[in-house]
């Protein structure tokens, strides 16, 4: 409720699935999770599934620097630049309709020329445009997993100096002995949270008292 960053769990697993995901999200529910407003993520296959079967509530939204990643895998880098630009016009605007526009505006100028980047984004678009929903103050906070993405990198700087664990208990105390550290420099709370915490309270009056 301060706004600070916290990990709540490690789950380790040979293969990602819904099932997988299934199981952390009861887990958190058992170690006391009541209530998730919003999940930012990246798109995983039935990650959304399993979150709204234990959270039904929950809004998703999905990383949206993931997808640009993923629209630009395959562009040359001649058309990068304008590609990403043009695509910034839709996940930058104002409101939802805007982004639309944008949308239908990026389809004529580059689908002939690149049609699978459209292609994701009309898949997911309810889950990528979630944040348009809420004003500027709770979208900085929702609209990418850079935080995540963050500690993933500092963690790695832990456990690369490791060519070999033994167990996985032996990865999770690593990890643990690791974020620990991590979490010493966590000391503000998130930028400009108090005028997030407002908004958060107006949005979800009824689940925020709770």
């Amino acid at each position: 409720m301060e706004g600070q960053k916290e990990i709540l769990g490690t789950w380790i697993s040979e293969n990602e699935s819904a099932s997988f995901y299934a199981s952390i999200c009861s887990d958190l529910r058992n170690r006391g999770v009541t209530d998730i407003f919003i999940a930012c993520h990246d798109n995983l296959t039935g990650l959304c599934d399993a979150i709204n079967a234990i959270f039904p509530k929950t809004k998703n939204q999905l990383c949206i620097v993931h997808q640009i990643r993923n629209s630009c895998k395959f562009v040359p880098y001649k058309d990068r630049k304008a590609i990403c630009a043009d695509l910034k016009k839709i996940y930058g605007a104002v409101n939802l309709d805007d982004a639309e526009y944008a949308k239908e505006e990026f389809r004529e100028k580059w689908d002939k020329k690149y049609p699978n980047i459209l292609k994701s984004w009309d898949k997911n678009w309810s889950e990528l445009t979630t944040f348009f929903e809420y004003p500027e103050e709770i979208r900085k906070i929702i609209y990418t997993t850079n935080a995540v993405e963050s500690y993933h990198r500092m963690v790695r700087k832990f456990t690369k100096s490791k060519a070999v664990f033994p167990t996985d208990d032996s990865i999770k105390k690593v990890i643990f002995m690791s974020a620990k550290e991590i979490s010493k420099k966590w000391t503000m709370p998130v930028r400009d949270w108090g005028l997030a915490y407002s908004q958060f309270a107006i949005f979800f009056e009824d689940r925020f008292a709770a």
